[in-house]
């Protein structure tokens, strides 16, 4: 859509005002949520070099393999193409366009198969990471974003509700994360990035991976999920109790996990530093007394990227704007018993306030 394609044009025009501002002589894009965010083109790296080369005056060359050319032009059809063939030096050609003095930016994710090269094709020059000039664009999501993140968020909420509809007791872990999966892809999600379940013990582990362990008739399980799309994540995580009695700790747990995303969100608004949500929230469940098994940080920022700025925890100082996303996930975990998590992602909105775009229940959901 025309509008769209102003859209990345206009990122581009502020990325290369950005190096200018700081002295860079480029900045070099392969394929990563940056070249989703620069130019609309999206795909999987391999180990053929496609590279976005913006340079100060804010030129715009997509250098890719000729047979990805058409791919290319159809996704960003307003960037400049140079082709390469499968003997070409496609290196020498991305140097062949940096033509300003000065530090280069390249992608954050570039694997080293592709750095090393362009070092060689570029020596004497610094290499630094391309979120020096990206990250202060991306962090401030404009409405179009606001609006891909809600959706979004809004499908996952979705599949949680037709989740609990599910049986769980003597399924596996793994089971339940294959439902969910096929859950989120029903309610329009087209990538599922991971389905998180940690029932009893395997709650305590933030990241379990979903395994072969059967659910039992009053397991308190973790349930952490998300994918994308067209680009824009979701990560949404409840806490549910299996059978019809919830245990007295189980349920004093998941109460202060509530209450400390509360004060989290209440925490978050324009002008408030990151770390000042993550003691909000720290703090209720410090005084709970639960405080050493809340062991990672309340949250991390969301986009074209499950995890990006900004950070909300300790030590990182940087105030809210609005249009920042951001997870808000306090957790409780006892090892060798149960975990609690509860997770949304919230938006800072022009009245200076967080307001969540998930909106599933917050209650601890009791099922079959």
């Amino acid at each position: 859509m025309p509008s769209e394609r102003a859209s990345f044009a206009d990122r581009r025009t502020r990325a290369a005002a950005k190096l200018r501002e700081q002295d860079f002589g480029a900045l070099l894009v392969s394929p990563s949520a940056d070249l989703q965010y620069l130019a609309g083109y999206h795909l999987f790296a391999s180990e053929r070099l496609t590279c976005l080369v913006l340079d100060r005056e804010g030129r715009a060359t997509m250098v890719c393999p000729a047979f990805e050319a058409p791919r290319a032009a159809v996704a960003a059809p307003d960037v400049e193409r140079r082709t390469w063939e499968e003997t070409d030096d496609p290196f020498a050609i991305v140097a062949s366009l940096v033509h300003s003095s000065g530090p280069v930016a390249v992608a954050d994710q570039m694997s080293a198969s592709f750095l090393l090269p362009l070092q060689e094709a570029l020596p004497h020059r610094e290499f630094r990471v391309a979120s020096a000039i990206t990250r202060g664009l991306r962090m401030r999501k404009d409405a179009a974003e606001v609006e891909a993140l809600r959706a979004v968020s809004e499908s996952a909420d979705r599949a949680y509700a037709r989740i609990l509809e599910r049986s769980f007791a003597g399924r596996t872990e793994r089971e339940i994360g294959a439902d969910l999966a096929d859950l989120l892809r029903a309610e329009g999600h087209d990538e599922v990035a991971f389905t998180i379940v940690g029932s009893g013990a395997n709650g305590a582990s933030p990241h379990h991976e979903a395994g072969d362990r059967r659910i039992a008739d009053g397991d308190t399980i973790v349930l952490d999920f998300g994918g994308a799309m067209r680009g824009y994540r979701s990560d949404i995580t409840r806490t549910v109790h299996v059978g019809g009695t919830i245990g007295r700790e189980e349920q004093k747990v998941h109460d202060v996990v509530r209450r400390s995303q509360e004060a989290g969100y209440a925490a978050a608004r324009t002008d408030a530093s990151a770390e000042s949500v993550d003691a909000a929230a720290r703090r209720v469940i410090d005084e709970a007394g639960y405080g050493e098994f809340f062991i990672h940080r309340t949250g991390h920022g969301i986009g074209l990227d499950g995890h990006e700025h900004p950070y909300l925890v300790r030590g990182n100082r940087e105030r809210l704007e609005p249009g920042m996303a951001f997870s808000i996930e306090p957790g409780v975990y006892l090892p060798g018993r149960f975990g609690v998590r509860i997770e949304d992602i919230a938006v800072i909105d022009r009245d200076g306030s967080a307001r969540p775009l998930n909106r599933a229940s917050h209650a601890f959901a009791t099922v079959a």
